[in-house]
């Protein structure tokens, strides 16, 4: 299995916790319904910063998160299992979206900025996954990210200092194809003074989606869903 965040993967976490500040309210909101009695999903789990919303939303739930980076996989391994709450309950497995073995019964689905990872056939897929298992009422969560269209995105950059360094994350996107944009990511390290310590570069390829077309694909699935703050959408099945 190839690693995509081979590069990324260092800087991700730490670049992360401020937009998961931001996201915790309308995520816990969104996950409303979890069901206890069955497993809840953390797919394209990363660091964890979102397996650990999704486990609070219900304190005794087994948990499966699924992430196919073995650097993403390692740092969400020890960031669980530092966690006595959790080190008992969470299972991290290395795979994906469209090859993971799913439970039968989910209490609730977390899929938090990675469904572009998906062309239009896997997202389809995974959707009718998801679906197929939902227990009445459990939400799946997911979020739009822009753009919505294969269109240029202006780089821009944003920083988080750490002891005397500064890690600065960047990028921009172009247009690929009739559904896609690659995403030129650049990560720096800088002193103190400014100086630039280390640079690193990598590339993202992405499928777009519109708010219209995913609350399709979803209704396609036999999910019912909604957009809320800061773009993330809720779904759980049809009666």
């Amino acid at each position: 299995m190839s690693d995509e965040y081979a590069i990324s993967a260092e800087y991700l976490h730490l670049l992360s916790e401020p937009a998961w500040r931001a996201l915790r309210t309308p995520v816990t909101e969104a996950l409303r319904g979890a069901a206890g009695d069955a497993t809840l999903l953390d797919v394209g789990a990363g660091s964890g910063l979102g397996t650990e919303v999704l486990a609070a939303t219900v304190s005794d739930a087994d948990v499966v998160a699924v992430e196919p980076s073995p650097v993403l996989r390692a740092v969400l391994l020890s960031r669980m299992t530092a966690r006595p709450d959790l080190r008992q309950r969470v299972t991290v497995v290395a795979d994906d979206a469209l090859g993971a073995d799913l439970p039968a019964r989910l209490g609730a689905v977390l899929a938090m900025n990675m469904i572009g990872h998906l062309d239009p056939e896997g997202r389809r897929t995974f959707l009718r996954r998801v679906a197929d298992r939902l227990v009445p009422g459990a939400p799946l969560v997911l979020n739009l990210q822009p753009p919505a269209e294969p269109t240029p995105i202006p780089f821009s950059v944003f920083a988080v200092p750490v002891g005397r360094y500064t890690y600065e994350g960047g990028g921009s996107a172009e247009p690929s194809g009739p559904d896609t944009v690659t995403w030129r990511m650049r990560y720096r390290v800088l002193d103190a003074d400014g100086t630039v310590l280390r640079e690193d570069h990598a590339r993202h390829h992405w499928h777009v989606i519109s708010a219209e077309l995913l609350l399709a694909e979803l209704a396609d699935a036999g999910l019912s869903g909604e957009i809320g703050s800061l773009d993330v959408v809720r779904a759980v099945r049809r009666p």
